[in-house]
């Protein structure tokens, strides 16, 4: 079986060639121009670089690499993909069939484009079981009971976006929706709530609402592992730690946890709590 990975840029494409590799198994990489960072070529045996648009290019990639699955890792920023991208043939047939301009409609077609050529857009986290958290606290601090109420809270707004097909992160404070996704992605989420929470504050004496900020990373209960994986890792505290937020909330089963060591010893010096529901 030969197993081919669009790759489009940060650690996550690394990881899926490096899973692949503990598990015996060789990669044929189509690596986004736009996106994937140029030293994924020096970690496989094949690679071709195509455009965002240049769908046909790479179809024709596998086809020729004998790829039977794919799998898709790697954030392709929306905008370059709605903007950016000049397609090719292939790939404005196939947009201009699209019901809607978003993420899902978009890679739900490019894996029906893929199947109609023999190729199977499997689960992103195929090689990557080991960095999906179980059900639990992952930090030695536990969440407090106000930063569990803006989980259950944060969990109703999810919902709610999960039908409006909206973003994964939302940062809650004392029950009130600071920040959802748009996109900027994770980490410029939390930061703008941040920043809305400083300037609400050297603006008004009075307060809205109290507390620090709580963060929920999360998937969709109808979540197509093939693609839009929650992910976080090292700068998602980071960015928590600028933002003055403490407690993330993440998907158990359904988020991948880059460095996830590194990332829970950073949280546990900066008593930021870590659970998955």
């Amino acid at each position: 079986m030969r197993y081919g990975l669009i790759a489009g840029n940060g650690r996550f494409p690394f990881m899926v060639v490096e899973g692949a590799r503990r598990a015996g198994v060789s990669l044929s990489v189509a690596a986004i121009r736009e996106e994937t960072d140029p030293l994924l070529e020096k970690e496989v045996e094949s690679l071709t670089w195509v455009g965002i648009g240049q769908l046909g290019k790479m179809i024709r990639f596998f086809k020729g690499e004998g790829v039977e699955k794919a799998i898709m890792a790697g954030q392709v920023k929306h905008v370059q993909i709605f903007s950016g991208a000049v397609p090719d043939a292939r790939m404005l047939k196939m947009l201009l069939k699209l019901p809607r301009r978003n993420t899902n409609s978009l890679i739900g077609a490019i894996a029906d484009e893929l199947a109609s050529e023999g190729i199977d857009l499997i689960d992103s986290t195929y090689f990557l079981q080991d960095y999906l958290p179980a059900v639990g606290t992952l930090t030695h601090r536990k969440a407090s009971a106000a930063e569990r109420a803006d989980v259950d809270y944060g969990l109703e707004i999810a919902r709610e976006m999960s039908r409006l097909d909206l973003g994964q992160t939302i940062v809650v404070r004392g029950k009130a929706c600071v920040a959802i996704e748009a996109m900027e992605g994770t980490d410029a989420t939390i930061r703008r709530a941040g920043e809305l929470m400083r300037g609400r504050e050297a603006r008004s004496k009075t307060r809205v609402t109290s507390g620090p900020l709580t963060v929920l990373k999360l998937s969709k209960p109808d979540q197509d592992m093939r693609f839009d994986v929650p992910v976080v890792g090292v700068p998602t505290i980071e960015s928590m730690i600028d933002a003055g937020a403490t407690c993330l909330c993440v998907s158990a089963g359904k988020t991948l946890m880059f460095d996830c060591d590194e990332m829970i010893v950073l949280a546990d010096k900066n008593k930021i709590a870590i659970l998955a529901v």
